[in-house]
C-alpha cells in the first residue's frame, strides 16, 4: 500500500509476523542470530510493539493479528478452526467473520475463498462478472443477518419497531402484522477503496459506527466517505478516482445530523454516544 494514499488501517496496529492458527512460527532466530543473553540484558530496552488484544477475543482470533496484513487468511483456510463467536458460518465460497475490531454495533466481514480472487484489489477482482454477481448475493445475505441482529438488540427499545413486537406478542396475533423498522436501511456495506488488508474482504455494518474500535480519524471517514465503495457501485468504471483513492477529506462530519467536527475525534465520539441513544430509540 502505497503511504500517499489514504487506508483504513483495519488491523489496528501493524504487527509483522506470519503466523496463523495452530502453525505459530518457530524461526524467531537463525541458529547464527540467537540473541547472547549478556548482551541482551545490557543493551537500552526496546518499546515493546503494541499488540491489539480485545478482553473478550478467544485466543485463536488473538493469534491472527501477529499475522499483520495477512491475518484474514487464517478465516479463509481454516475456517473451521475458530468459535462461532469469530466464525459466523462458511461454505465453500465464502467466509463471514464477526470483525475482530468493530468499528460499529454490529461489524461483520464477508471473505471470499477463491485465492485467485481474495488476493487482489477488489477493483479488479469485481471486474469479473461471475465473481462480482456471487458477492453480490452473498453481501445481501450478510445485510439481512446483520439487519436481524440490529433488530434483536435494539428492536425493543426501537419507536417504529414497537407495534409490530407488540403483535407478535399479543394472544390473537393479526393474519398481517405492522411492518416495523426497516433495520436492512441503518446498514452499511462495501469495500474500503484502498484496502489495509491484502485479502479482500466486504464491511457489513451498523450504521452507527460506535464500535470499540472506532478510535481514529481515517476509521471513521473510511466509512462515511467515497472510500467505502458499495457493491452495487461494482464494476468502477476504468476512469473512476476510486481506483486509486487519494486522500480523505479534511473534515468528519456526523452520518445523522450533519455536523461538522473537523479533525476533533475525541469531540466526535462523544456525540456519536449521543447520537447513539437517538438513533437506537427511532
Amino acid at each position: 500500500m502505497t503511504s500517499n494514499h489514504a487506508t483504513a488501517d483495519d488491523f489496528e496496529e501493524h504487527v509483522e509476523s506470519t503466523a496463523l492458527p495452530g502453525q505459530q512460527s518457530k524461526k524467531h532466530f537463525p541458529p547464527t542470530e540467537r540473541p547472547n543473553a549478556f548482551t541482551e540484558m545490557m543493551s537500552p530496552r526496546k518499546p515493546k510493539p503494541l499488540k491489539p488484544t480485545p478482553g473478550t477475543t478467544d485466543g485463536v482470533s488473538k493469534r491472527t493479528v501477529f499475522a499483520g496484513r495477512e491475518g484474514l487468511a487464517a478465516y479463509t483456510t481454516d475456517p473451521a478452526s475458530f468459535p462461532p463467536s469469530r466464525v459466523v458460518y462458511y461454505t465453500d465460497k465464502f467466509v463471514v467473520i464477526n470483525d475482530l475490531f468493530p468499528k460499529a454495533a454490529v461489524h461483520l466481514l464477508i471473505l471470499p475463498r477463491d485465492p485467485k480472487k481474495n488476493v487482489i484489489r477488489p477493483q479488479e477482482a469485481f471486474d469479473d462478472p461471475v465473481f462480482l454477481q456471487e458477492c453480490q448475493e452473498e453481501e445481501k445475505n450478510v445485510r439481512a443477518i446483520a439487519a436481524s441482529e440490529l433488530c434483536r438488540r435494539f428492536g425493543k427499545s426501537s419507536a417504529s419497531e414497537r407495534p409490530r413486537l407488540a403483535a407478535l406478542e399479543s394472544d390473537d396475533p393479526p393474519d398481517e402484522l405492522p411492518p416495523g423498522r426497516d433495520w436492512e436501511r441503518e446498514i452499511l456495506s462495501g469495500t474500503h477503496a484502498n484496502p489495509s488488508m491484502n485479502h479482500l474482504h466486504i464491511h457489513v455494518l451498523s450504521r452507527d459506527l460506535v464500535g470499540e474500535s472506532m478510535k481514529k480519524r481515517n476509521h471513521y471517514l473510511s466509512f462515511t466517505t467515497a472510500f467505502l465503495i458499495g457493491m452495487d457501485q461494482y464494476p468502477l468504471d476504468e476512469g473512476d478516482g476510486r481506483r486509486r483513492y487519494g486522500h480523505f477529506p479534511e473534515d468528519m462530519v456526523c452520518w445523522r445530523c450533519g455536523r461538522n467536527f473537523g479533525n476533533k475525534m475525541a469531540r466526535l465520539k462523544e456525540h456519536l454516544g449521543e447520537e447513539f441513544e437517538e438513533w437506537k430509540r427511532e
